[in-house]
């Protein structure tokens, strides 16, 4: 009887290891969809809260989002400055911000592939991620709105902007998450 509860114990300790390893190895090993996914879905969210929480509430004491939010004592960055500095921290992939028509070049889509991918995701509102593989990168976008009335304003009224009829929720281009596909 001793025998048999430690094999039944070596077995259940066993399947217990194993049903707690596989997905542990399958964790370790997921797939560069859903990790783009997961990096989009939390800029994102980084992002609204910015928008939407501290940008608001620093507006009620009097203090600005502004493109020169370094040089003006009660300016904070834009939302749009804020994902672009939190992308030039992250050294193992690139997160940045692109549109067909942006203030600043350095957001026009890199490639035909990430132009084409915004271009569709425009065509489709209900198309909120997409993602692809172009070249050598892998390649998310998450569609990018006007979340709050100031972003309109703020595209709207810049004297680079190429377009000046920017509303609040219109699609003003994506978030993108590019990754380096695993060489294997």
């Amino acid at each position: 009887m001793k025998r048999n509860v430690g094999v039944h114990t070596n077995v259940l300790t066993l399947i217990l290891a194993s049903s707690m390893a596989i997905p542990l190895v399958l964790a370790a090993d997921t797939s560069q969809e859903m990790t783009v996914k997961y990096l989009l879905a939390t800029a994102k969210a980084f992002r609204t809260v910015y928008s939407k929480t501290i940008v608001e509430q620093a507006d009620r004491v009097g203090v600005k989002p502004t493109e020169q939010w370094m040089t003006e004592d009660h300016g904070i960055m834009l939302p749009a400055q804020f994902v672009k500095a939190a992308g030039s921290e992250i050294k193992d992939f690139e997160l940045g911000l692109i549109g067909l028509t942006p203030i600043y070049e350095s957001n026009l889509p890199k490639t035909q592939a990430e132009a084409d991918a915004l271009k569709k995701m425009m065509a489709d509102p209900q198309l909120k991620v997409l993602t692809f593989t172009d070249g050598n990168q892998f390649k998310g976008l998450a569609a990018d709105y006007a979340i709050v009335q100031a972003c309109a304003d703020c595209h709207n009224g810049h004297p680079n902007s190429p377009r000046k009829d920017f509303r609040q929720g219109d699609l003003m281009g994506a978030i993108v998450v590019r990754l380096k596909l695993n060489m294997k």
